[in-house]
């Protein structure tokens, strides 16, 4: 026992104390004893009287038995002392009582972990004959570690629902410690419930669209075997109409006489009619402003009609003048195949750009198709007639085009991806109805890698790049449009748009044949709303076609982000390392979403 000596000086309440840990050669169960301390997370919040103090250090030797057992340490104690003596010892309320004012006292916290035990006998009974469980299923000799182990109550519900058993439940693992061994023998008790089917599939919370097509598009199939992946699954189908806010399956509570369970997905719809507004601000290209309207379920099937007007060119600088973008889109779900979409398009444009300004008629007719998850494919055939005026020459072109592209996919989020990929490959055969033009072929391939270094996406390294190529023509049997350039927001930041590549004696952009890009930022967030992020681009652009050619332009910068529910506001700071011609000292852009 400590004895603590003093004189006339006042008792001291509150206490003042520190905690000192004695390392137990774990590192993660030191880390773990620091965390859940009472006595370390309220040091400074709160002042602490003899008895409060002794209360938080009761409450953490519960919260460390917690932690030991956590980590395998079944047979192992912590041993807390104050001023030297243990909480056991009934006279150390009044000893701290009596401790002078200037005098703090010290907690030390001791750990005795002991060896850590491992598991031996893994029991299930219960589960049905010939059942495999599933992967993460703990076994005998693991280190007995209290996450794994209730981890596999809900893995083998999920495992036992998708397997056709709706109603199967897991009871909480029961453990029997061996100290003499050091083992741990764990026992879940299961009631898998009886074998069943999908049932009748119905809809709750619909206002106009069709159950029956709902119903097709879901192909869930009454006398299937029941599985929460298959509904889940069907949840996520039907989100991806873009017609409901929400979805949620609701399985009946209990089986029919037939061994089959009735669905009902709740519905939320959005509102069937919305207007939207945008805009888009670079310092080279000027502003775009846009507004839309669209019907989401146009003839009850999921169809989606968009008419969208944006004016471009808005305060641009030099000798651009203002332009405007009038497009109208229609989109029909399970055209023809369940997940194939029928899209129709026809746009007006009229653009003042660097290198060249145009007026086009363009009409689109897609078909885009997904294999499995992640990859999908988009095809059909697109026909432009335009005026093209170049170094002062206005020419027609008319062109019919039938362009594919692959995609791959695996980011989480379309407007703040934080990892995964994105990649994509498209050809473009090109055939010109009009003129003397050559058939030719544009070749474009784009990926970006997105790699967290930090936990929930506040520190993310983000890597771009894309490569092209045009076959079969020369540069000016190419129409200007369709060439390739660099600069600006989408390839080299710092640059003013189309400056990067050949240029005519003039100084204006001539574009090229072949182009590469590649980016790199650091997305860092700061504090909860904000991020910075340092970046840098580089590319190039030559009139042979060949990539990987031509002068190499790298351009630097910093960027702001403003963090909101559905995706961050951007403004990127962008400087050229080397003027060019057209090009000004720096660019800036403002815009919705992450740059790629």
């Amino acid at each position: 026992m400590a004895v603590f000596f003093g004189h006339a000086a006042p008792a001291a309440d509150p206490l003042s104390y520190t905690v000192n840990f004695t390392p137990s050669g774990d590192a993660t169960l030191d880390s773990l004893l620091r965390q859940t301390s009472a006595l370390v997370s309220m040091r400074q919040k709160l002042p602490a009287g003899p008895l409060v103090l002794i209360a938080r250090a009761r409450a953490d030797a519960r919260q460390f038995a917690v932690v030991l057992h956590s980590l395998g340490y079944d047979d192992g104690r912590i041993a807390i002392t104050i001023g030297g003596d243990t909480l056991a010892n009934p006279a150390l309320p009044g000893l701290l009582a009596n401790l002078p004012a200037s005098q703090g006292v010290t907690v030390r916290i001791i750990p005795h972990q002991g060896p850590v035990f491992r598991l031996g006998q893994v029991q299930t009974p219960g589960l049905p004959p010939g059942f495999k469980p599933p992967p993460g299923m703990v076994r005998p000799g693991q280190p007995a570690l209290a996450a794994p182990i209730l981890a596999v109550v809900p893995a083998l519900c999920t495992a036992l629902r998708n397997a056709g058993y709706a109603f199967a439940v897991v009871s909480q693992p029961l453990a029997v410690a061996h100290p003499a061994a050091q083992r741990l023998d764990v026992t879940y008790t299961i009631t898998p419930g009886p074998l069943v089917a999908i049932g009748p599939v119905a809809f709750a919370g619909l206002t106009r669209t069709s159950a029956a097509f709902l119903r097709a598009h879901i192909a869930l199939k009454p006398g299937q075997p029941f599985s929460d992946t298959a509904l889940a699954q069907a949840r996520d189908s039907l989100l991806g109409l873009g017609v409901f806010a929400s979805v949620t399956p609701l399985p009946a509570s209990k089986p029919t006489a037939r061994g089959l369970v009735p669905v009902t997905f709740r519905v939320v719809p959005k509102p069937r009619h919305a207007v939207t507004l945008s805009a888009l601000y670079a310092s080279d290209t000027g502003l775009t402003l846009g507004t839309s309207w669209e019907d989401r379920d146009v003839f009850t099937h999921a169809e989606r009609l968009k008419f969208t007007a944006a004016g471009n060119g808005l305060a641009a600088t030099g000798t651009r003048a203002p332009g405007y973008d009038l497009q109208a889109v229609f989109a029909k779900p399970d055209f023809a195949a369940r997940g194939q979409i029928l899209s129709l398009s026809l746009e007006a444009l009229n653009e003042s750009l660097t290198a060249y300004s145009r007026k086009a008629l363009l009409a689109r007719l897609t078909l885009s198709r997904p294999f499995g998850a992640h990859l999908s494919l988009t095809y059909g055939p697109q026909f432009i007639t335009e005026q093209v005026r170049q170094q002062g020459v206005n020419r027609d072109y008319a062109l019919a085009q039938l362009p594919a592209t692959l995609t791959y996919s695996t980011a989480e989020n379309l407007l703040e991806p934080t990892q995964g990929l994105n990649a994509g490959i498209t050809a473009t055969p090109t055939l010109p109805t009009a003129g003397t033009g050559k058939p030719f072929l544009i070749m474009l391939a784009s990926a970006s890698v997105y790699l967290p270094v930090e936990p929930a996406g506040r520190g993310v390294v983000a890597l771009h790049g894309q490569v092209g190529s045009i076959q079969g023509a020369s540069v000016f049997q190419v129409p200007p449009d369709q060439r390739f350039y660099a600069g600006g927001s989408g390839t080299v930041r710092g640059y003013t748009y189309q400056t990067i590549g050949p240029l005519f004696p003039d100084g204006t952009p001539e574009g090229g044949l072949a182009m590469d890009a590649g980016s790199l930022e650091f997305r860092q967030r700061v504090g909860k709303s904000f991020g910075l992020v340092p970046f840098i681009d580089a590319g190039q652009v030559n009139s042979g076609s060949r990539p990987f050619a031509g002068t190499l332009r790298v351009g630097a910068g910093l960027g702001l982000r403003y963090y909101t529910s559905i995706g961050p506001i951007r403004l990127d700071l962008a400087f050229p390392f080397t003027r060019v011609a057209g090009s000004a000292g720096f660019a800036l852009y403002v815009g919705f979403g992450e740059s790629f």
